[in-house]
């Protein structure tokens, strides 16, 4: 046998196979039949294959009567056409056979030996072609089929949720460590509560509670790339680093506040606003304040900031950052700012701006939320002016897209893409009983909104799309921290305690005997552990020398011994009297004699006590000598 025709029966072979079994190529997924199809194109082939049988019977019985013919046969300049009038002709049988269901014999002479090599190899091109055909058929519905796989929105984990209560305010701060095995939440309460997805089981309960930052709001949560320490960074002007289990690793130090130059400051002197992780360096992370400053710390030295960046205004003026990012590889520092802007710098050049877009949001409203994309090319921006934004960080000019009409309320209002890097989503706003928070998913090439999910009757604050778990953490205005998954394309976190029955209470034991208790040690007597700070704060808050009460003010004229503004000491009382006194004491005579009628008209003071008693007098008379003597002056009765 002729191995040029073992190697064609091969090939015809391959093709039969994949014509028979309705599918083109091997290893690749299988999908639906059409069974119809399937029939036709087997008939179709057992056709084929009878003619071919036909053929070469055929030509053993005339082979004598081939010689004859080749004398006709066409020149070789005439064969390409020869065969391709062949191929219409054999094209034309299949078609006629196969409209009948019969087996017909082929008009006109048998085809010559020589030319029967030409005529297969025609007929396994038209094979070929038919097979490449049915696989680009194939291939066409494998694209249809990877087109729906690869649509964004059918990657969205939203067919089930879990409701994690942290309390009955806003919760401001979310973080999830890199494995997706621990969450944490912050809110306006103070508290920062951990949850462990593998420990916990349907009842949904922290494992932990605790208020790192005493009475200050949590503003932002973070654990760092290995996923071993976390970055709280509240209301006060000191961010904090706590281990996974919530025990103080490191607190930064408070700059002067009465330094002019903020770099010359060792720490932040006013309001944290924002925090955040260095993506490669385990150890660095960066704050931004209301000082005008954002900072970079090092884990290993909390007496000094590590790099201060100072935004500017292009009049040189103080701008207030409001919210702080690192780009994907660490290499950018990008802050965004209360007067509109957006400022780039390169993290190891902290005095020059690297990109400065002047009028990003509107002034006076503050950007929420920065983010780059995973490919590190696109930054997503989240204005206060109920804006979201997209730049190209090559063109930093003016926006790429840009989405209206999304409330915010909040100064830490989130956005974040997804981890295909193909979706944008962010959160809005609304006011009390006024209508239900969303969360919004945007398509990043054609910024269409492409999906919405109504969270709760209170404002979306926080989202967080993990890349490992494939779903999504969102932090409400009422207190709630939500988590949405699919039990089919997402992995792990809350698949783990969905699964898990609630533990049963343990029934108490029976005393079987009796027992001697002292009598310190019933509880009557016992005094009661705190259970919770809060309780503890509330009493110390009573308590004046623990709450170191300030002295209240003075008031009143000379109260409590104090010497007041007048009328404390008698220096000043007889002063306040006489400039107070009125009386006219020019001529006492007068002042004395004005009362005379009424005291002789009434005695009521002196004369009606001796009434009685008061003998009455007898004056002797005076005599004319005596007047005369009178009289006289005053030195003649010195001289006599």
């Amino acid at each position: 046998m002729d191995p040029k025709k073992v190697g064609e029966g091969r090939t015809s072979g391959d093709g039969d196979i994949a014509s028979v079994m309705g599918f083109s190529g091997f290893g690749k997924k299988a999908r639906t039949f059409d069974l119809d199809a399937i029939f036709e194109q087997t008939r179709r082939t057992a056709i084929e294959r009878s003619q071919r049988v036909l053929e070469e019977r055929q030509l053993e019985e005339e082979g004598e009567s081939s010689k004859s013919v080749e004398s006709s046969l066409p020149t070789p300049r005439d064969k390409p056409a020869a065969a391709s009038s062949r191929k219409q002709e054999s094209s034309s049988d299949s078609s006629s056979d196969s409209d009948s269901d019969s087996d017909s014999e082929l008009i006109g002479p048998p085809l010559p030996p020589q030319y029967k090599a030409q005529g297969d190899k025609d007929e396994h091109m038209r094979q070929a072609r038919s097979t490449a055909n049915s696989d680009d058929d194939d291939d066409d519905e494998e694209e249809v089929q990877d087109d729906e796989d690869d649509n964004p929105v059918k990657k969205i984990p939203d067919t089930h949720e879990i409701t994690l209560q942290h309390g009955t305010k806003t919760v401001s701060a979310l973080g999830l460590d890199p494995s997706g095995a621990r969450l944490v939440t912050g809110g306006y309460d103070y508290d920062v509560r951990f949850w462990d997805f593998a420990g916990m089981d349907q009842a949904l309960q922290a494992f932990r509670s605790l208020q790192p930052c005493e009475c200050h709001q949590i503003k932002s949560l973070q654990y760092s790339i290995t996923g071993d320490v976390i970055l709280v960074v509240s209301g006060n002007a000191q961010a904090k680093v706590l281990d996974r289990d919530g025990f103080n690793v490191m607190e930064c130090v408070k700059g002067d506040q009465y330094i002019v130059d903020m770099a010359n400051t060792k720490g932040h002197t006013a309001m944290l606003n924002c925090g955040c992780w260095h993506p490669k360096i385990k150890e660095e992370f960066m704050t931004c304040s209301n000082d005008g400053t954002v900072r970079t710390w090092d884990l290993e030295s909390e007496k000094k900031h590590k790099s201060v960046f100072k935004p500017r205004s292009f009049q040189g003026k103080k701008v207030i950052p409001t919210c702080c990012t690192y780009s994907r590889d660490g290499k950018l520092i990008a802050a965004g700012c209360q007067d509109g802007t957006i400022q780039i710098w390169d993290r190891n050049l902290s005095v020059h701006t690297k990109f400065h877009c002047k009028q990003a949001h509107i002034p006076g409203s503050d950007t929420s939320c920065l983010s780059f994309s995973y490919d590190g090319v696109t930054l997503a921006s989240r204005g206060g002016d109920d804006t979201l934004k997209t730049w190209d960080i090559r063109n930093f000019k003016k926006p790429v897209n840009v989405a209206t009409g999304l409330t915010n309320y909040f100064t830490m209002t989130d956005c974040c893409f997804s981890p295909d890097d193909k979706l944008l989503v962010t959160g809005t706003s609304v006011r009390k009983e006024e209508g239900n928070g969303k969360l919004v998913f945007f398509d990043r090439a054609s910024f269409q909104k492409v999906y919405e999910i109504e969270v709760t009757n209170a404002s979306v604050v926080r989202c967080l799309w993990h890349p490992k778990l494939n779903q999504i953490m969102v932090g409400t205005g009422n207190g709630l921290a939500k988590v949405y998954y699919d039990p089919v394309k997402s992995h792990r976190g809350a698949k783990l305690c969905v699964v898990k029955s609630k533990r049963k209470e343990k029934q108490a034991e029976l005393l079987t005997q009796d027992y001697i208790i002292t009598p310190h040690a019933l509880p009557m007597f016992r005094e009661a552990r705190q259970r919770s700070t809060r309780k503890q704060l509330e009493k110390d808050r009573l308590d004046p020398k623990k709450s170191h009460k300030p002295e209240p003010p003075v008031s009143g004229p000379g109260r409590g011994g104090r010497v007041a503004a007048h009328g404390g000491t008698l220096s000043s009382f007889i002063v306040k009297n006489i400039a107070l006194d009125k009386t006219d004491d020019s001529n006492p005579r007068e002042a004395i004699l004005r009362h005379a009628k009424d005291a002789s008209e009434n005695p009521y003071w002196v004369a009606p006590a001796y009434t009685h008693t008061q003998p009455e007098p007898v004056f002797a008379e005076e005599s004319e000598e005596d007047e005369e003597a009178d009289k006289e002056p005053e030195w003649k009765k010195r001289k006599i």
